[in-house]
């Protein structure tokens, strides 16, 4: 019953809040504990659908932030001035996004696979997501910038929060409270990116 409750609560509490979905509280726990977000950053949201990390961003970011989303599903809302490109992450290349933007201050992943039920396929297609958002901070994040990242655990989750050590200057693992207790979602958080 408990762990109904918990899963009911978040997703009653955005529905009530007027947000997308209850990953909004993910994001604010997030930002609240590692100060992620302020005003006038220019943010990458990577799997931005259904669109809850977008609006918590623009209540922190202000109108002189800029956010670009990148998801193969559109937002379930339109938000002005936010830009949305529909596209499988698979096929974008950071360097088409350095031609079109300079360097964002925070990139955020909220990726997840298709699932499949099988944990270690999942895991594992979830750490290739998670790996590719890491590839696109090399090129696409400016230096002392954050990245946060989601990640199920599985038998490559400790290869991924080591790469991520190497590229920033403090790399921590978060669980936030409107994640589902049953769930092997997990999020990396990477601080101060290195020169």
């Amino acid at each position: 019953m408990v762990k109904n409750f918990s899963r009911d609560h978040f997703f009653y509490k955005a529905k009530k809040n007027g947000h997308l979905a209850r990953s909004f509280y993910k994001l604010q726990e997030a930002d609240q504990k590692f100060k992620l977000l302020k005003p006038d950053l220019r943010i990458l949201d990577l799997g931005c659908a259904p669109g809850s990390w977008i609006e918590y961003c623009l209540e922190k970011v202000g109108t002189r932030g800029y956010i670009m989303g990148i998801d193969r599903i559109a937002p379930d809302r339109i938000f002005p001035g936010v830009d949305i490109i529909l596209e499988d992450i698979h096929n974008v290349q950071p360097e088409r996004l350095l031609a079109m933007e300079p360097p964002f201050d925070l990139i955020l992943s909220d990726m997840a696979p298709d699932t499949t039920g099988s944990p270690s396929v999942d895991s594992y297609r979830s750490y290739e997501l998670s790996m590719i958002a890491l590839k696109f901070t090399d090129r696409l994040l400016k230096e002392e910038g954050n990245f946060l990242c989601k990640i199920f655990q599985g038998q490559d989750f400790k290869h991924f929060l080591d790469e991520v050590k190497t590229r920033f200057r403090r790399a921590l693992t978060f669980k936030p409270k409107a994640s589902k207790k049953a769930s092997r979602e997990v999020y990396i958080v990477g601080i101060n990116k290195r020169p």
